[in-house]
């Protein structure tokens, strides 16, 4: 899947601490995240049902380590009558939880990885690697080139795969559902096929040839959750394995990228706001590297290469947003390059891929999504706009010159596919039943006006014959950090919730990615205030032109969302009932102060240094959930938090609740007796991994909890989630 250009428009997950995954498990991640910059990755089609044998859920991982959760209602006083009707409404939850287990599961489609290379398909069957014919993929002739049981983990799965070549050895990276420590198995693919070579906390990893046709393996290794060394290994007769590059700064990171003409590998080393590309002959690995651009602070830039030519996505230059150049691939520096095509204002590069006449990219602007093909021999551009339901790319791979699949999706839509044919110079849809989801809801995109006069977009979702929708339930989703989008990939839980008459907005606030570079920068450091003048001003204005009501509105987001999130509920709390937060970042100030974190160093240019910088220190109390407690009525919240998260420490997260909790005690005493208090649930799973998204266990958690809060009927809810999940 070629998410290249979110090397730079979106910081890698190996990167971020309060972030975790940015897209949905399809498997992995998600399709996984650092997936999106290796190419030649084929979508396929499963079944959830089979999805769902193949590999566990996160109760049957931890079924032996039960999670633990903590509820303010266990020590503050409740109305008898509200203690009964909680009561009831649990044993109604209970008894349609049961029903389902009972009944038989719809079929429902998701989206799976696999590997092409040649005329063999490569992927996951069961717990095996397995490789088959190109028209037999779909049947069950494969053959078994290794087993992933011998690795001795629970419950392994295959993150993505490489295939040297020539086809004479086969690169799977593989890790478990509670771990983001990853596995990088090398098998050789001869009569008998056997491993060859077993590297441990590989992140990024790609394979060349030389000139002694030999195949060579380059691939980053990860410790604490940093990666800083390249290592190239060979296998066979001449085996040996040696550290390539060490990069020396922590604040940056190391992963490498093949590309699409399998020309160059390129090593690519990047912090939140800079980077420097060096280029591996793939004719000649064993050089030394050539450097394209020495690192420049605040410059950005991104390397593919076509026909002795290198395209350089970069940000040099004014404006400071991502615009294409070009130079020849000899005098890579950047006093030659030469402008090729620039952006609208506001646009968000999204992707980009090459072929071998065109160029194209995925946009995104004024919030909806466009497919600009830029032809090659001529400079041509065709802009398409893409439906306006649409949120979201995911990208195919293609190796075809003649076409450019790719897939368009949204929170409560499957991903659909589409295919851009040169020759025709047009967009071909997906032929089969339309979704009737497009007939009974609604996509609207509206905009609030902060405080400083800023527009700022909202995608909002709800049934098409919805009456009086200010009595309707709204949940509100929110991100604005990294500079990363908010995620808008397909849920089905959210898709059920608009099914049950749920309003869903997405608030596209500053700190986040959605309008180009600079509304990342709006939002980050001294500016983060900004992106909750932002949420503050989306909530006002759905409620103003008549979505929802205080009473009826929830708002949800994950990890580094948490900020803007935990800071309205003590600035703003009445604009909310309740509120769900996963892994979330609370207590920006102690854990910045905390050099000894993994991560810590890299996220300076995101939240600041209040070690060494007063004004920084004295910004981040302005915002800090944790530093701003404070007794007052707050809105109910659930927190799903992750026993060995590496990425938000788990003290974090209890800190804040012990206080939240002292200070709706405090509260609730000086209110009296008829006080009606909010309820604060920390839900802690087992396991070592960030954000375990598809767990199901945590979803019906969710829903369950906003239902009950805001005084919900859940029945009908449980019964349609039977048709997506299987509790």
């Amino acid at each position: 899947m070629q998410q290249k250009s979110k090397l730079f428009l979106q910081a890698l997950k190996y990167s971020i601490p309060r972030l975790g995954k940015c897209m949905q498990k399809q498997h992995l991640n998600h399709y996984n995240f650092a997936d999106h910059y290796y190419n030649r990755i084929k979508l396929k089609k499963c079944h959830l049902t089979k999805c769902l044998q193949d590999k566990p859920t996160i109760s049957e991982l931890a079924r032996n380590i039960p999670s633990r959760s903590f509820s303010c209602k266990d020590f503050l006083p409740i109305k008898q009558e509200n203690k009964d009707s909680l009561s009831e409404n649990m044993d109604a939850f209970e008894k349609v939880r049961t029903k389902l287990e009972t009944q038989p599961q719809e079929e429902y489609e998701i989206i799976n990885a696999e590997v092409k290379h040649g005329g063999f398909v490569y992927y996951q069957e069961g717990c095996c690697l397995v490789r088959s014919k190109d028209e037999e993929a779909d049947n069950d002739n494969y053959e078994v080139l290794f087993n992933l049981e011998e690795l001795k983990l629970d419950q392994p799965f295959i993150d993505c795969i490489r295939v040297a070549p020539d086809e004479k050895y086969v690169a799977a990276k593989i890790r478990t559902e509670d771990s983001e420590a990853s596995t990088c198995i090398v098998v050789k693919l001869s009569d008998q096929p056997v491993m060859e070579a077993s590297f441990p906390n590989v992140s990024s990893f790609e394979w060349v040839k030389d000139e002694e046709e030999e195949d060579v393996l380059f691939y980053t290794f990860q410790r604490n959750l940093r990666c800083h060394d390249v290592y190239r290994a060979t296998f066979g007769d001449n085996k040996r394995n040696e550290r390539f590059y060490t990069e020396k700064d922590p604040s940056y990171f190391v992963f490498l990228y093949l590309t699409k003409d399998s020309r160059f590998l390129t090593i690519n080393i990047m912090n939140k706001t800079t980077s420097e590309v060096w280029l591996i002959d793939g004719l000649s690995p064993w050089d030394p590297p050539v450097l394209i651009q020495k690192r420049i602070h605040g410059v950005l830039y991104y390397i593919e290469h076509r026909d002795d030519e290198l395209y350089i996505l970069t940000n040099v230059g004014e404006p400071t947003e991502f615009k294409l150049m070009r130079t020849a691939a000899d005098t890579p520096a950047i006093m030659n390059w030469d402008l090729f095509f620039t952006m609208k204002r506001n646009t968000k590069v999204v992707d980009l891929d090459m072929f071998k006449d065109h160029c194209v990219l995925f946009l995104k602007h004024s919030n909806l999504l466009y497919v600009n093909v830029i032809g090659l021999a001529d400079d041509s551009v065709r802009s398409l706009k893409l439906p306006p339901w649409a949120c979201g790319f995911i990208m195919d791979t293609n190796s075809d010159p003649k076409n450019c699949p790719f897939q368009l999706c949204s929170p409560i839509r499957p991903p659909k596919y589409y295919t851009y044919k040169f020759a025709e110079g047009k967009l071909f849809e997906e032929t089969g039943h339309e979704d009737p989801i497009t007939k009974t809801s609604r996509v609207l995109r509206l905009e609030a006006k902060s405080k400083d006069g800023k527009s700022v977009p909202m995608t909002i979702f709800h049934k098409t014959d919805s009456e009086d929708l200010q009595k309707k339930p709204l949940l509100v989703h929110v991100y604005g950090a990294y500079g990363m989008d908010l995620k808008m990939n397909f849920r089905p839980e959210r898709r059920v919730l608009v099914d049950d008459g749920w309003i869903l907005a997405y608030c596209h606030v500053r700190g986040g990615g959605e309008l180009g570079l600079q509304w990342h920068a709006d939002g980050r450091l001294t500016k983060k205030l900004n992106g909750l003048a932002d949420l503050e001003a989306c909530i006002k204005t759905l409620h103003g032109q008549g979505f929802s009501q205080p009473s009826l509105t929830a708002l949800t987001a994950f990890s580094a969302g948490g900020v803007l999130v935990g800071a309205l509920c003590n600035s703003n709390p009445e604009l909310l009932r309740a509120v769900t937060l996963e892994a979330p970042f609370l207590d920006v100030l102690n854990t910045m102060m905390d050099t000894t974190l993994p991560l810590t160093l890299e996220e300076l240019e995101e939240w600041g240094n209040p070690s060494s910088d007063e004004k920084h220190k004295n910004y981040i109390k302005r915002y800090c959930p944790y530093q701003n407690i404070k007794p007052q009525h707050y809105p109910s919240i659930h927190i799903t938090a992750y026993e060995n998260d590496e990425r938000v420490p788990l003290k974090g997260i209890v800190n804040y609740t012990d206080k939240l909790k002292e200070a709706i005690m405090e509260h609730a005493k000086d209110t009296g007796e008829g006080y009606q208090a909010p309820n604060v649930v920390l839900d802690i799973q087992p396991g070592g991994n960030h954000v375990i998204e598809d767990s199901h266990k945590k979803i019906t958690a969710q829903i369950k909890f906003l239902y009950e809060e805001l005084g919900l009927d859940s029945t009908s809810v449980f019964e349609n989630l039977k048709k997506y999940l299987k509790f």
